[in-house]
């Protein structure tokens, strides 16, 4: 059966049906679209909410890359050459913004934002407000099995899976590192070594997601920056 935008953007809307709040998850590895995805899911939903809830405001996205761990940081833990692994982010507090969401009770939530020029988060960047009842965050390491992250799955309601194929998302992450300031060397000596090393991990996640996003479909939303 293909999946088609469409049918991604109803079963979305659907997750809140109810009025509820959902948070509905996309992983994959470095460059898979994960971000683009999102980021077109919530432009096409935005405009056509569920009935009863408000235009615009139903709907949010809050990326994950916010709690990678600031570089003075990784600095003083000895894990700066390995930036982008699973423990150079605060995976707990990553959960914990995720529950309080679910709580649902307060008029707004920030949670932080990653600035790629600079690759450094940048807390209290992305507001949250009451209204927004569809959540959609997307990153690497949502399916992953470990002490610290295997507490953010069950803070999502859905997790899908961005499934591109390895040629094509080798050559977008080798882009991306290009754009933000690699020379080609450093760019793909990083896209092979280390991130496809945290790719190795993040594919061994595959299995566990509610919904596969195939590539014919991610190819067709665009070349994506994540």
């Amino acid at each position: 059966m293909t999946i088609t935008f469409d049918a991604l953007a109803d079963r979305a809307r659907a997750l809140v049906a109810g009025g509820g709040r959902a948070v509905l998850g996309i992983a994959g590895p470095p460059a898979a679209g994960k971000t683009t995805l999102a980021e077109e899911l919530v432009a096409a939903l935005a405009p056509n909410p569920p009935a009863g809830l408000e235009a615009g405001r139903w709907i949010a996205h809050v990326p994950m890359d916010g709690y990678h761990l600031a570089d003075v940081e990784l600095d003083r833990l000895g894990l700066r050459g390995r930036k982008g692994a699973p423990d150079t982010f605060d995976a707990l507090g990553y959960t914990a913004l995720l529950r309080r969401l679910h709580e649902d009770e307060d008029e707004i939530v920030y949670a932080p934002g990653f600035e790629r020029v600079i690759e450094q988060p940048i807390a209290g960047a992305i507001p949250i407000e009451r209204t927004a009842r569809l959540i959609v965050s997307e990153g690497n390491y949502l399916l992953l099995d470990t002490p610290h992250w295997r507490t953010v799955r069950p803070m999502l309601t859905e997790v899908w899976y961005a499934d591109l194929d390895q040629d094509t998302r080798l050559g977008r992450l080798i882009a991306r590192h290009l754009r933000f300031g690699k020379d080609e060397s450093a760019a793909t000596a990083w896209a092979t070594g280390t991130d496809e090393q945290n790719a190795e991990v993040i594919r061994a996640t595959r299995d566990r997601a509610d919904l596969l996003i195939p590539p014919s479909l991610i190819h067709r939303v665009g070349t994506p920056p994540a």
